[in-house]
């Protein structure tokens, strides 16, 4: 760095950065991956022991604060016992179930790397687009190798710098991280700052009396035309992990909190120690969707017995103990409520938390180009423009879909089995091995999304 670049502002970018690449390459401590399955632990005795030890108890041996009769005692303690039973028994199968590690798969390898990539460890001269989200969340970019210019899956448009040009000095470019990875690990192209070389031709602004986007236009060369990631996904190199030094699986990510490579990584999961992966994702949808309706048990008993008796004329005073379990099942139900929606329409859409997110941002760049396209106000003409872009593609989280199986009802079966029981009890597994993967016959073999015509004939 000359001295001209020593500035205040660069020296602590640059201490920034280096105290960030050591977080990323160490993975955190063990007592702070497991503190909260400790604390779940805690809440689950805390309110069991509010809902036995109290309401239950005050009922069966009544005394004067109790609620209801002793008969309903029971009735409420049985059922509370059978569905504990389920969310401790699928606690256990999560916590205890590896995800799946890739370095106990593959095997260690030294990957040439090209040119325009840097070396493990050297530090890019300027980071962008990766503040704000975790690099195993973010949507991987677009790499072009025939064509000048990229639509990245991120919405930017990004010049990709030909294999057999060789690299640009560190004053002449900018190194920017792309990809569902760690820094170490990131998709890297070069950016020069050669203003020729960095125009890319756009659309042009619209004016509120004008339409710009013209129909007659072919699909391939209209601006607003459906652009999806050419990223090869499969290919060796992009899947290539330069800290456990293998090239992942397919799905395959590296999780910087347990600093190791996850087989069909989903999402790091504080709640139950580690990661949410191939071998543990269905032990995970069991686990949210028995705490989930525990919780709204025990929320409605509670709530119910409490409204009932505030009936009678010597209704006994509220529990401040009741308030305390009504307000911690109400949210703990909710959250994993949510979370088993959510992962039941990923299971069914065979997405992951992280592929979801390119996807959304496929469709957020969309939204954007029919806004610039068409006026707010003609909604029919917005849906006339994503059905001809579907029918020259296909839909974006179907079709477009590298992991799509065909129906939902085959992607459900591929994580939670075949056997119905398996779909709500935290035994078996699904059918996936979390190493291979079959792929969506509308990609080609490094996982580029292709036109209709492109397909093959049965599937046109």
């Amino acid at each position: 760095m000359s001295s001209s670049d020593r500035t205040c502002c660069g020296v602590v970018e640059e201490a920034r950065l280096r105290a960030h690449h050591r977080r990323t390459h160490k993975p955190q401590p063990w007592i702070v991956l497991k503190f909260a399955v400790g604390l779940t632990l805690a809440l689950i005795a805390y309110t069991s022991y509010v809902y036995v030890g109290i309401f239950c108890k005050d009922m069966i041996v009544k005394n004067e604060s109790a609620l209801g009769s002793p008969t309903t005692g029971i009735v409420f303690l049985v059922v509370f016992c059978l569905l504990l039973l389920m969310v401790l028994w699928s606690y256990f199968a999560v916590v205890t179930t590896s995800p799946g590690y890739a370095a106990n798969f593959v095997e260690k390898t030294e990957l040439e790397r090209p040119e325009h990539l840097p070396a493990h460890g050297q530090q890019p001269a300027t980071i962008s687009d990766t503040r704000g989200m975790s690099f195993e969340l973010m949507p991987p970019a677009a790499d072009l190798s025939n064509n000048a210019t990229a639509l990245s899956n991120s919405g930017n448009t990004i010049p990709v710098m030909p294999p057999a040009v060789p690299a640009a000095t560190n004053q002449d470019k900018t190194l920017r991280h792309h990809g569902t990875s760690t820094p170490g690990e990131a998709h890297i192209v070069d950016v020069p700052t050669d203003p020729e070389s960095m125009h890319v031709p756009g659309p042009a602004p619209l004016s509120s009396h004008e339409n710009f986007y013209d129909p007659s236009l072919d699909a391939s060369t209209s601006p607003f035309s459906r652009r999806p990631s050419t990223t090869p996904v499969l290919a060796p190199e992009y899947r290539f992990c330069t800290k456990d030094k293998i090239i992942k699986p397919p799905r395959t990510h590296h999780c910087r909190a347990c600093g190791t490579c996850v087989l069909k990584y989903d999402h790091h999961c504080p709640w139950v120690g580690h990661c949410v992966g191939a071998y543990n994702h269905k032990f995970f949808v069991n686990f949210v969707q028995w705490a989930a309706i525990l919780s709204f048990w025990m929320f409605a008993t509670v709530l119910g017995l409490n409204i009932k008796s505030r009936t009678r004329s010597s209704a006994p005073a509220i529990n401040p103990q009741h308030i305390v379990l009504l307000a911690l099942t109400a949210l703990f139900g909710l959250f994993c409520f949510l979370m088993f929606l959510t992962h039941v329409q990923l299971i069914m859409l065979n997405q992951t938390t992280v592929e979801s997110l390119g996807f959304r941002s496929m469709q957020e760049r969309e939204q954007d180009n029919l806004a610039r396209m068409h006026h707010w106000y003609d909604c029919g003409a917005k849906r006339r423009t994503r059905r001809r872009w579907d029918k020259e593609w296909g839909r974006v989280g179907k079709e477009g879909n590298l992991w799509w199986l065909g129906s939902r009802r085959a992607n459900w079966e591929s994580v939670m089995g075949k056997n119905v029981w398996w779909w709500f009890l935290p035994v078996g597994r699904g059918l996936e091995d979390g190493v291979n993967f079959p792929t969506n016959p509308r990609f080609d073999k490094q996982g580029r999304w292709r036109r209709r015509r492109e397909w093959p004939s049965d599937l046109r």
